[in-house]
C-alpha cells in the first residue's frame, strides 16, 4: 500500500526530491522509475554531442559572427578523464584564432559545451538575445561569439587572451543535477589570461526557465559588466549587488511585459 507523505504539498515549491512517500519500507515504484529517468537524463546531458552549427545560424540571425574553437581534449572520453586538457586550446585552434585578426573589442562571448551541451542548446541564444540591449546601453563592443568544443571554464580565459579581449564571458553547460540537466552557467573574467584563478571570475549559475530566467541572468551579467569596466576587476573583489537599486547606474532591470 502506498502511503503519501503528509508533506507532499512542499513538492509544489521545488524540483528537489522531497516528500516521495513510501510503499511499505521502500519508495513507491513510480518514484524509483522517476529517479532512474532523471539519472539517465543527467548522463545523456553529459554525453550529448555539441552541435554548434544550429547555434551559429541562430547567432547569425541576431547579427553576430561566430568562430569555432576546440580544447586540447580530442574527444569526450579524454575530456571527462583529463579536465586539464579541457582548460587549454588545441594548437590548431590557437593558431586559427590568432590568424583570424579579430578587431579590438571590449567583450568576448564564448559558448562552451562544458558538462551539458543540452543546456547550451536550450539556454545560450536566449540569454544572449536578452543581453544584447544591455550591451548597447553600455556601449560595449563585442568580438565574434566563439563556439568552444570540449571546454572547461578556464578555456574562455585563454580564448579571450588570444583574441586580446578586455573581458570574456564564458557561457557553459553546468554539471547536470537530477532535476536540472539543462542548467547554464556564466563566468565573467576581466582581462583574461591563462594564469587567472577561479577567484578572479564572477559566476552566475542555474540559468534556465525553472531557475534564474534568461532576462534576470542578462541583467545580472550586464550589471557585473558595467562594474567590471568601472572598477577594472572581477572575482571575489566584485560583489554582485545587482539587487540593490541604489547601485544601479546605466543598467537597470527591464519591467516585465
Amino acid at each position: 500500500m502506498n502511503h503519501p507523505d503528509a508533506w507532499s504539498l512542499l513538492r509544489t515549491f521545488t524540483d528537489a526530491r522531497i516528500a516521495l512517500g513510501r510503499s511499505g519500507a521502500s519508495l513507491p515504484t513510480q518514484e524509483v522509475l522517476s529517479f532512474g529517468l532523471a539519472h539517465a537524463q543527467a548522463r545523456d546531458a553529459v554525453h550529448q554531442p555539441f552541435d554548434s552549427e544550429p547555434l551559429a545560424q541562430q547567432l547569425t540571425a541576431l547579427g553576430l559572427t561566430t568562430l569555432d574553437a576546440h580544447s586540447a581534449a580530442a574527444d569526450r572520453h579524454i575530456y571527462l578523464n583529463r579536465p586539464d586538457l579541457g582548460r587549454r586550446l588545441s594548437d590548431e585552434s590557437r593558431a586559427a584564432l590568432q590568424a583570424s585578426r579579430v578587431p579590438a573589442h571590449d567583450l568576448l562571448l564564448v559558448i562552451g559545451d562544458g558538462l551539458s551541451s543540452h543546456a547550451v542548446h536550450r539556454q545560450a541564444v536566449a540569454l544572449i538575445t536578452a543581453l544584447l540591449p544591455y550591451l548597447h546601453t553600455l556601449g560595449l563592443t563585442t568580438g565574434p561569439v566563439v563556439l568552444a568544443h570540449q571546454s572547461r571554464v578556464a578555456l574562455g580565459d585563454e580564448i579571450g587572451e588570444t583574441l586580446k579581449s578586455k573581458a570574456v564571458a564564458m557561457l557553459i553547460g553546468e554539471r547536470p543535477g537530477l532535476s536540472s540537466p539543462d542548467s547554464l552557467g556564466v563566468y565573467l573574467t576581466w582581462q583574461p589570461t591563462r594564469t587567472r584563478l577561479d577567484s578572479e571570475r564572477n559566476c552566475i549559475s542555474n540559468i534556465r526557465p525553472e531557475g534564474l530566467s534568461h532576462e534576470a541572468a542578462a541583467f545580472k551579467l550586464a550589471w557585473l559588466l558595467e562594474q567590471a569596466f568601472l572598477r577594472r576587476l572581477t572575482g571575489v573583489k566584485l560583489k554582485d549587488e545587482s539587487d540593490n537599486p541604489a547601485l544601479h547606474e546605466r543598467v537597470k532591470p527591464r519591467l516585465a511585459g
